[in-house]
């Protein structure tokens, strides 16, 4: 039998998707770009807590640290635990050789009735950062790419260190799609 995720234990608390998408739409109206920097670092700060509860989730299966996981099935545990929080699922890929992606049809921060128009799931990258930064042992920059609150039938997020990541935000600012921003890294 699955054992599911005591979060008193691992100092989390859980709330409802309304709850969070209210708090994000909320935050973004009334505070505008600044909300984005609120929620990046909101997410930040709950990087740590998050790999915690994660490494204690993995290692309460027997599957080992998770710096320990096995390419071909860290995907589907980190899945398992992202949806067993109620996040939704997740799947990891890459975009060339020095960017990683996460990819998500269900993300539960995005809410495809807002129709925004940039993507808006500002406390995941946050927390992406801090969390998959713990997992290369090194900082990284996460920068979300296509958002189902934009209409999007995915939010892609982008990961890597913050000297690609920012060559790639400076190219798409200049006209370049993120793929070939991503290109232009590696070109």
């Amino acid at each position: 039998m699955a054992q599911s995720i005591d979060l008193s234990a691992n100092a989390m608390v859980g709330l409802t998707r309304e709850t969070l998408v209210s708090l994000c739409a909320a935050l973004l109206r009334e505070n505008g770009p600044q909300a984005a920097m609120h929620l990046q670092n909101a997410g930040y700060a709950g990087g740590a807590t998050l790999f915690e509860a994660f490494s204690q989730w993995l290692l309460a299966r027997g599957y080992g640290a998770p710096e320990a996981q096995p390419a071909s099935l860290f995907g589907q545990r980190a899945t398992e635990f992202f949806g067993q929080l109620g996040w939704g699922s997740i799947d990891l890929g890459t975009v060339g050789d020095s960017v990683a992606t996460v990819d998500s049809a269900d993300w539960a921060e995005s809410d495809p009735a807002s129709a925004l128009e940039f993507p808006g799931c500002y406390l995941t990258t946050g927390l992406f950062a801090d969390f998959f930064g713990r997992l290369a042992g090194n900082p990284v920059a996460v920068m979300e790419v296509e958002c189902r609150s934009m209409g999007g039938e995915r939010c892609r997020f982008l990961i890597a260190s913050g000297e690609v990541m920012q060559h790639v935000y400076d190219a798409m600012g200049n006209g370049l799609a993120y793929d070939a921003a991503v290109a232009s890294v590696e070109g």
